[in-house]
């Protein structure tokens, strides 16, 4: 096989997997979505694509190109096919919560194999957790709006302590909040008295109709990691990391 820039592999040793970013006549450099560089050397049979071992040649001059970007950051792979999908899962709040995680991760979760699966709700957090039965193979990440000291969700996520469980989350009310107000055009998120529906508070203070047509709004607004708030970021990276460990 070709060693191209558009190459995913896996080193048949190591596991360690990447995108091919340099090939030389010995060697090849493999960057994997943390851009995290790494060599290795050119042996027959010495790297995995979609499970069979394949070996790499270098390209003829002129045929390799810098690698393209996801929306995560991570280096893009065009025409990759989905990985199968692992046990492991990763939940989330919601819908928009869901949405938002593939607008900007889904690439990498494809190349992954991870699903998300958004909740509804995590008030029963404590049975979600033992209905899915994480174990050695089979992760459970689960990201959580509003967890902050003294919150609902923190008092429910305390409550988890399993070695194959991780919870993270981020600081807003409201999945919504972790978009980059400049990215909206705004300066700043409206402040919602407590006690009223956030989102209608929201929507109230912005002069939009409904809560639908926010929510259209902030989706489209979302073209790249850089339109999100960095505890967003470093959550769901972190359970992309945790459900995909080996």
């Amino acid at each position: 096989m070709v060693a191209t820039s558009d190459v995913v592999v896996e080193d048949a040793t190591s596991g360690f997997c990447g995108a091919v970013v340099h090939c030389g006549p010995d060697a090849v450099t493999l960057e994997d979505r943390h851009g995290r560089e790494r060599v290795f050397p050119l042996r027959p049979g010495g790297f995995r694509l979609d499970g069979r071992l394949v070996t790499l040649v270098c390209p003829p001059p002129g045929r390799a190109a810098a690698p393209r970007r996801t929306a995560s950051g991570s280096t893009a792979v065009p025409g990759a096919r989905a990985r199968v999908a692992r046990a492991s899962r990763i939940y989330v709040e919601g819908v928009h919560d869901a949405a938002l995680v593939e607008r900007v991760w889904g690439d990498d979760l494809r190349i992954e194999g991870v699903v998300v699966e958004p909740l509804h709700g995590v008030d029963d957090l404590v049975g979600l957790v033992r209905a899915f039965g994480p174990g050695p193979g089979r992760r459970l990440g689960v990201l959580v709006d509003h967890l902050v000291p003294g919150s609902k969700e923190s008092r429910l996520v305390a409550a988890i302590a399993h070695p194959y469980v991780l919870v993270t989350g981020h600081p807003y009310v409201d999945v919504w909040q972790a978009v980059r107000p400049a990215a909206l055009g705004i300066t700043a998120w409206p402040d919602i008295p407590r006690g009223q529906p956030w989102k209608d508070g929201v929507c109230r203070a912005l002069g939009v109709a409904d809560p639908t047509q926010m929510w259209r709004a902030v989706l489209a607004a979302v073209s790249s990691y850089a339109d999100l708030e960095i505890p967003l970021l470093g959550a769901v990276e972190r359970l992309i990391d945790f459900v995909t460990a080996e």
